[in-house]
């Protein structure tokens, strides 16, 4: 019914905070620094480019859902949008698969990006202690 509601909510959310952190890391730069951190983070992947390839994998899932829900006839493009939302008693329903099937989207999504996430970590760990060992 609405159940990639869930994973857009998500979406929204980490796209502000991915905004937000882009903000921060690019005022870290400052003219004075900008040499030695460059150099520092060329080896390393920046905290907002992580957190896009999570809003990329939810608004992307979120995207395919809402044509398969279009394409079923769940949602239609004209209000109320959703045809759960004509009958009172489809409501409940709907919520309620909101919360169970979407947010378990939303968690498996999430968990497959910790691991991504956990994976670039270790391969960057590798690759700077590779280095380090053939400097000495």
């Amino acid at each position: 019914m609405a159940c990639f509601l869930a994973p857009v909510a998500e979406a929204i959310v980490v796209s502000v905070i991915k905004k937000n952190v882009q903000n921060k890391e690019l005022a870290a730069l400052t003219a004075d620094a900008a040499e030695s951190v460059v150099a520092e983070e060329s080896s390393s992947i920046p905290t907002s480019r992580k957190l896009g390839w999570l809003s990329k994998m939810l608004w992307g899932g979120s995207f395919l859902l809402a044509i398969e829900h279009i394409w079923h006839g769940e949602v239609i493009p004209w209000p109320p949008f959703l045809t759960a939302m004509y009958n009172a008693a489809d409501v409940q329903p709907m919520l309620m698969e909101i919360i169970t099937v979407g947010g378990a989207m939303m968690a498996v999504i999430t968990a497959a990006w910790l691991l991504m996430v956990a994976a670039a970590n270790h391969i960057e760990k590798r690759a700077a202690r590779l280095a380090s060992e053939q400097e000495g």
